[in-house]
């Protein structure tokens, strides 16, 4: 558990005019507001939902 390798996503644009599934999908990264960061496991599945709401978020490694 301690290997594991994190990325550190920002939240860069508001979701209030945005697709209700990519809503879903930054609210499961677990980001709550603009400018609002969190730090996440790399995993397959989180690059998936990355990928999926990329053109909302800054992505760069923890």
């Amino acid at each position: 558990m301690a290997g594991e390798k994190k990325i550190k996503l920002q939240l860069v644009k508001g979701v209030a005019r945005t697709r209700e599934d990519h809503r879903a999908t930054v609210r499961g990264l677990g980001l709550k507001w603009t400018n609002h960061s969190v730090e996440v496991i790399d995993t397959p599945c989180t690059r998936g939902m990355i990928s999926k709401v990329g053109y909302l978020l800054k992505v760069t490694e923890a």
